[in-house]
């Protein structure tokens, strides 16, 4: 009999998380198993991208409301929801606030702890041979699924956020195993938690390259070039991702600015979040409308980055950048900002090139590697001969179950 599996996640909104599952789940060998999906919320542009033979598991009005207006929520009828959301931000309100530069993520655990008492089980789905929680917080999973082994991933540097430890450690410590997407998440995470690491096992994001290579071709040329053109003399860089904090963006009109006193070059923006305004400011002072240029939301990303001379990660914190091992896989030369799991992910000079933190030195690497034309190309050959999907790992997944 084939074993049953069942993942689980909030929403399946273009993200890194939410594409890595995809990626997953299109790796599976289905002769071997049943997965079912359980989408908390069944919104988002990955969610066409199910592969077929993964049963998607009907929405459950409560979950669907965790993350909703609570506005809505209360009009849907659940009060019990909205409540222990507003006693979640109460608790969270009261809690002793950190003096250091960590972003502060408690809020969700807090906000997971409060809903999860409310929620209905999901017991009647029956037992799983393993139930997966892709995304923190992975109460769900613990306390409402059935399964005789239960697994949880790390997506997150948590060397840049505060969190309340006693809080997570029992949703952490109740499962069988941790995923980690690189060694320097695990590292970081068991600073934190020491006492998981006998938990610990790594599994790299896996990304479908035909997937990724054929959804590329989806645009033509002219149709990007419309939103993205090709200037004669001018370079274009582009970042992908949600408009938060952990991204940077709102320092790329700063960093372009002393880029442009030495390159030519114009820096478009693919995503959206609630940093866009701030954004949208910070090119207003720099004077740098026209040069930082934000596309907004867009289903289908690959084209642009296909199109785009260099691809740029410039975040203050990365788990594992899914969008560079993207444009590594498409043949673009990539370079992040040396944030501290960055080191995993590029290696410096050779599949791409790690730069300075700060807007000027960030800024300065930059510039040097869009004059060296020789290096440019040199890494471009480098990614045409080289698998980026990972889909090894797999097997990693597969001793998981067995």
């Amino acid at each position: 009999m084939k074993q049953r599996l069942l993942f689980a996640i909030h929403y399946l909104e273009l993200g890194g998380a939410e594409m890595s599952l995809i990626g997953l789940l299109h790796a599976l060998d289905y002769s071997r198993y049943d997965a079912d999906l359980f989408v908390y919320s069944h919104q988002g542009e990955l969610m066409r991208f199910v592969p077929k033979e993964v049963r998607l598991l009907p929405e459950i009005p409560a979950y669907a409301c965790i993350e909703r207006p609570m506005k809505e929520a209360l009009m849907k009828g659940h009060f019990r929801v909205v409540c222990g959301r507003l006693k979640a931000k109460w608790q969270h309100h009261l809690k002793p606030k950190g003096t250091g530069t960590k972003q502060d993520a408690s809020i969700f655990q807090y906000v997971m702890n409060g809903v999860e008492p409310w929620l209905p089980s999901l017991e009647h789905l029956g037992e799983y041979d393993l139930a997966v929680s892709f995304l923190a917080p992975h109460n769900i999973v613990l306390r409402k699924v059935r399964a005789k082994k239960k697994a949880c991933w790390i997506h997150t540097d948590y060397s840049k956020i505060s969190v309340n430890a006693a809080l997570e450690l029992p949703v952490w410590g109740g499962y069988d195993h941790i995923v980690s997407i690189s060694p320097d998440v695990t590292r970081e995470f068991l600073g934190v938690f020491p006492s998981l690491a006998p938990k610990m096992v790594e599994i790299r994001n896996i990304l479908p390259a035909d997937f990724v290579r054929s959804r590329a071709e989806e645009l033509s040329a002219e149709e990007v070039g419309k939103e993205m053109p090709k200037k004669a003399g001018t370079i274009n860089l582009l970042s992908v991702g949600r408009f938060t904090h952990a991204k940077n963006y709102d320092n790329v009109p700063a960093i372009l600015k002393h880029v442009n006193l030495n390159v030519r070059a114009n820096w478009y923006l693919i995503g959206y979040g609630g940093d866009e305004a701030l954004i949208r400011q910070r090119i207003s002072e720099a004077g740098m409308q026209g040069h930082v240029i934000i596309l907004g939301k867009k289903e289908n990303p690959y084209p642009y980055i296909k199109a785009c001379d260099v691809y740029v990660q410039p975040s203050r914190y990365e788990g594992n950048a899914v969008t560079v091992r993207e444009a590594q896989m498409l043949g673009k030369p990539v370079v992040v900002t040396r944030y501290p799991t960055a080191a995993s992910q590029v290696k410096d000079g050779v599949d791409g090139i790690i730069v300075p933190q700060d807007n000027e030195g960030c800024a300065r690497g930059i510039a040097q590697f869009l004059k060296s034309g020789e290096k440019i190309q040199l890494i471009v050959n480098y990614l045409r001969t080289h698998n980026y999907s990972n889909v090894g790992d797999i097997e990693k997944f597969y001793m998981i179950i067995d």
